[in-house]
């Protein structure tokens, strides 16, 4: 907002900023007859007033006109500017007015309302900017003096507190980042080369480890501690490039500046990167957009070192199919490693829980093959091999006593898996061709069974449920007593389909 001191002043204003036409901007102002500003003359009669008034509010009324503006404020990002001389110093609120451009004289109760209106916070905007043309700073502090002094007198409605923390100058703000920029790259000091992104990228990738039983990342919160200090230095180094006194201050050398502005370019670069390969969705879309558009006006062609070999962007947290794994350079190798167990693990311990057995077998391999990998430590590539198989081991669910015949059927083998895992006895012995196609033909017949309690009874989760017990009890009562299991072992496999429903067949149908 730019706050000018007559009408005339505004209408000339948007002239020479449309002569410009680095953006759009619009005039908010009172009618040619109405007393506004600070001018001693009165405009009311000046044809250079009336004509603009004809010309762009014309036959709407000011409430009209000004709603307009203020909405077009609100939810058109291309208006970047509105002008004013009197109007919308006081009971603006809209959080997008970050900056207040002062060309007027402002005392007292107007000019605290003034800056209120700037300082309006939300989840984007952490502060306002205050641009002072007429040298008001003297003003706003002795407001402030007299607004302590009414406080002291006990006089009603009077805060101290209102007021604390108005306004500071943006060199209090920018002098922060010498210490941000040294927070920021602690989290990497164990880093032999810094400008290798793959060294960096190692420091943050997922690490799956074996912690009481359950497989956690070691790295989640190293990882959560890089995008808090990245996007306190982004925003700090942001309000020091919209400062003439950041390039005035000689406590800071152009080797500063250019390091500040090459750090927010390499590790914005990681974040990206880092957040693809994990796929956490962390809500950064408007820091993501604030640091490209600072990124694009004052930070241009910072190289960015990378490692040997190919990296390919666009396809991080992918199994890279492109290129060839021997022309990685041993970070690279060792991080898309880590990203094919931290996938795995994902895929074991989220996508599996409507197959307990295969949750439970593939939980038992993932074990195996990372002590198998940990004797390959030598090796990153046989290390990256070997989790490469894994992962299609298991994206495909294909376990050695699996019939092969349930691929492509996930919830008859999740059925077929509870038999595996309830009548352990039964199938500790061998079992001839016939008796293993019964089982079969039995997690079929329960997956047809589900499938139409959920089908028929879908917007009812106990009716469907009722359904498929009613179903199942004298299905495996029957079988029970041709296989050698009794009225308890039925219940138990009864209550695992149930589970199984619950997480597969119903879940995908509600969603």
């Amino acid at each position: 907002m730019l706050a000018c001191d007559s009408k005339l002043s505004a209408i000339r204003y948007k002239r020479y900023l449309d002569e410009v036409g680095l953006f759009e901007s619009a005039i908010v102002m009172s009618p040619p007859d109405t007393r506004e500003g600070h001018t001693e003359v009165d405009e009311r009669k000046q044809p250079e007033i009336q004509t603009w008034w004809k010309e762009n509010v014309g036959s709407q009324s000011e409430e009209d006109y000004t709603r307009n503006v203020i909405d077009r404020f609100e939810n058109d990002p291309n208006l970047k500017l509105i002008i004013v001389v009197d109007k919308l110093l006081t009971g603006f609120d809209e959080p997008k007015n970050a900056v207040l451009y002062i060309d007027k004289p402002l005392k007292q109760h107007n000019l605290l309302q003034a800056i209120a209106r700037v300082n309006r916070l939300h989840d984007q905007k952490k502060h306002g900017l205050l641009i002072d043309y007429r040298g008001i700073l003297a003003e706003l502090d002795t407001t402030l003096a007299k607004y302590d002094e009414l406080a002291a007198e006990n006089v009603g409605g009077y805060d101290p507190k209102d007021i604390a923390g108005l306004y500071s100058q943006m060199s209090t703000e920018y002098r922060e980042l010498p210490a941000l920029h040294k927070a920021l790259w602690a989290i990497f000091d164990g880093v032999k080369n810094k400008s290798d992104i793959q060294q960096l990228r190692a420091v943050l990738m997922p690490r799956m480890v074996e912690e009481h039983g359950q497989m956690v990342d070691v790295n989640l919160k190293r990882r959560d501690d890089f995008y808090e200090a990245l996007t306190k230095f982004a925003a700090c180094l942001k309000v020091a490039l919209q400062s003439v006194a950041f390039f005035e201050d000689t406590s800071f050398t152009e080797k500063d500046r250019a390091t500040y502005k090459e750090t927010l370019k390499q590790l914005t670069s990681l974040r990206q990167m880092v957040m693809q390969d994990t796929g956490e969705k962390v809500d950064f879309d408007q820091y993501a957009e604030q640091v490209k558009k600072l990124l694009d006006r004052h930070v241009a062609g910072v190289k960015v070192h990378e490692s040997e070999g190919l990296y390919a962007v666009g396809k991080m947290g992918q199994k890279p199919d492109d290129n060839q794994p021997e022309t990685w350079s041993e970070e690279k190798t060792r991080n898309e490693t880590d990203l094919i167990r931290t996938r795995v693990t994902k895929m074991i311990d989220h996508e599996m829980q409507d197959d307990p057995y295969a949750k439970e077998a593939f939980s038992a391999l993932l074990r195996k093959v990372i002590a198998e990998a940990e004797s390959l430590f030598d090796h990153p590539l046989k290390q990256f091999m070997l989790f490469q198989e894994f992962e299609e081991q298991v994206a495909n669910r294909k376990l050695e006593n699996i019939p092969t015949v349930f691929d492509g059927h996930r919830h008859a083998q999740a059925y077929y898996g509870v038999f595996l895992k309830t009548l352990a006895a039964i199938f500790n012995h061998k079992q001839t061709d016939e008796e293993n196609q019964r089982w079969i033909d039995l997690a079929f017949q329960i997956d047809t069974i589900v499938d139409k309690a959920v089908r028929e009874n879908s917007l009812s989760r106990p009716d469907m449920e009722k359904a498929v017990r009613k179903e199942l009890l004298p299905l495996l009562f029957s079988t029970g007593q041709k296989a050698g299991f009794g009225v308890d072992k039925a219940q138990e496999i009864i209550e695992q389909v149930i589970q199984i429903m619950r997480a597969g067949p119903a879940d995908t149908l509600r969603s």
